[in-house]
């Protein structure tokens, strides 16, 4: 989405030409600059300048938390070169976001303890921030950026960001450049939305080799000689930087915020230390199940890297790396046919195929809607085919019907949908197969689609530590027909929307275990 901030004549990453000052500008005021940037993923929020005697240049790490394999802090290494000035990195954990819970802020430091460790020794001043008080980032970041040249942060597409980036700009005094790490597509790359996965997939395979060449450096900070950076302690004073590792091993601090307590911790780690050692154990041992086992939720074959990368400790670009190097591919391999054929594409194994379908094709096509449509999690947003069925059926006779805390204590009659409910209660996660039965489900047994969309959403907010994400909201919309086709026959309260059933899904996919292991059968 472009902010409303942004110059005309300055919607993308500076002019490739030499370092310029305007007639009109004091001495102090640079108004273009060379790049080497990919201009797609370079966005000017406002119309302000680089100030070329500011103390250092501010990085502020929005969305993608890691250090590695990563344009947005890639971007604030070269404009800290070109200007001779030290970087600053801030990263911040918030009391501000939709459903904040310990579970989400425990694995959003254990990310911060890695990058803190990963940053230690290196040219770069590193502040991670935690608040104490709603509200206090926004000061910080507001008295850092009176010090700044110029502040690049992490473009990404969601309501929440966008209204922060859109404040940083009107606020800002200097330059604010959003940068987008969020795909192998950049978001500008496609200027109109997909109906269904098979179109998204047909402009994937015409468009991906001309971003092949732009993937971003593994190590921005590999050759970099910065300056060092003091910071003044008056700052540091009324905004103490945080001490990751001690706040992880003392979690009672977390016992006065203003959390949802209830939404404990997950036994799952979070940061970029743990993604890594995810994707090489799904590299290594689970791959070669993905494409013909990983709707098994006995198994659990899948990858489990949706957490990390929601919050940017991992990146897709890493992954897509160090598989195209387990399968020995190169660019030659990829077919000359843009049908949007599921498989024979890329040109390497079956379970890769799949794989990377998964990991491109679904998740981006929810990036690409959000992108571009700010109502992304809305009801009326669904297709009119879905939305015309749905309300033809609206004032069907549902035989089960469930009050929305009935569904979050996962109190149904159904022992499957129970056990979903509870992993994602106690893990952070439902398994991937069966949480469209869990979308599916909610709809059934809803007063409405409606007040079903309002469930799927707060469920998952709340509980998942991959909500609040563009790729959750548009598996969970298309549960409701988005990306999907009209089915036959109808049916009771689905209409032409994709059924599915528990009793189905026990006889496609081996269940018993989970249900077991998550407790599903426990009112029975």
């Amino acid at each position: 989405m472009k902010s409303k901030h942004k110059c005309p004549a300055d919607r993308n990453s500076p002019t490739r030409q030499s370092p310029v000052t305007s007639p009109n500008s004091p001495p102090n005021v640079i108004t273009q600059y060379s790049s080497t940037a990919d201009p797609l993923r370079v966005s000017v929020e406002n119309c302000q300048p680089v100030i070329s005697d500011g103390q250092f240049v501010l990085y502020w790490m929005l969305a993608q938390r890691r250090v590695t394999d990563h344009f947005g802090l890639e971007r604030a290494v070269e404009w800290a070169r070109k200007l001779h000035r030290p970087l600053l990195i801030l990263e911040s954990v918030t009391l501000v976001y939709d459903y904040a819970s310990p579970r989400q802020h425990m694995f959003l430091l254990q990310g911060m303890a890695d990058n803190a460790s990963r940053l230690r020794g290196k040219p770069v001043t590193y502040y991670p921030f935690v608040e104490r008080i709603p509200g206090e980032r926004g000061d910080l970041l507001r008295a850092l950026a009176t010090l700044a040249c110029v502040v690049v942060v992490d473009d990404f597409p969601m309501a929440m960001h966008r209204d922060l980036i859109r404040d940083a700009a009107r606020d800002f005094p200097c330059k604010l450049e959003a940068v987008d790490s969020c795909g192998l597509l950049p978001l500008r790359a496609a200027e109109i939305t997909f109906p269904t996965a098979f179109a998204f997939r047909r402009y994937l395979q015409r468009t991906f080799r001309a971003h092949l060449n732009t993937f971003p450096a593994h190590d921005p900070l590999k050759h970099a000689k910065l300056p060092a950076l003091k910071l003044p302690e008056q700052l540091r004073a009324v905004w103490p930087p945080a001490q990751p590792e001690r706040l992880l091993a003392e979690r009672g601090w977390m016992r006065n915020l203003p959390l949802l307590h209830s939404v404990e911790p997950a036994a799952m780690s979070g940061g970029s230390t743990a993604a890594e050692h995810t994707l090489t154990a799904f590299l290594t041992r689970k791959l070669s199940h993905y494409a013909d086992d990983r709707n098994d939720p006995d198994m659990d074959w899948s990858s489990g890297l949706s957490p990390y990368l929601h919050f940017g400790h991992l990146s897709v670009h890493r992954i897509f790396r160090d598989l195209v190097k387990q399968e020995d591919w190169s660019e030659g391999k990829l077919s000359t046919s843009v049908a949007g054929k599921k498989e024979g594409w890329w040109g390497m194994s079956r379970n890769a195929e799949s794989f990377l379908d998964e990991l491109i094709t679904w998740r981006e096509i929810g990036y690409n809607f959000t992108h571009l449509r700010e109502d992304y999690k809305d009801y009326s947003s669904l297709p009119p085919w879905a939305l015309k069925t749905l309300a033809e059926h609206c004032g069907d006779k549902r035989d089960w019907r469930y009050s929305r805390a009935e569904f979050e204590q996962a109190a149904t009659h159904d022992p499957l949908w129970n056990a979903a409910q509870m992993q994602l209660r106690t893990e952070g996660r439902i398994h991937n197969y069966l949480r469209m039965l869990w979308g599916k489900k909610i709809l059934e047994w809803s007063t409405s689609p409606e007040a079903a969309l309002e469930v799927m959403i707060e469920l998952n907010d709340k509980w998942a530590l991959d909500g609040r994400d563009p790729n959750s909201y548009s598996g969970i919309l298309w549960c409701l027909g988005r990306y999907d086709r009209p089915w036959f026959p109808e049916r009771p309260i689905f209409g032409q929307v994709r059924y599915m059933s528990s009793a189905n899904t026990a006889r496609k996919v081996n269940v018993k275990g989970y249900i077991a292991r998550n407790g599903g059968d426990r009112f029975l």
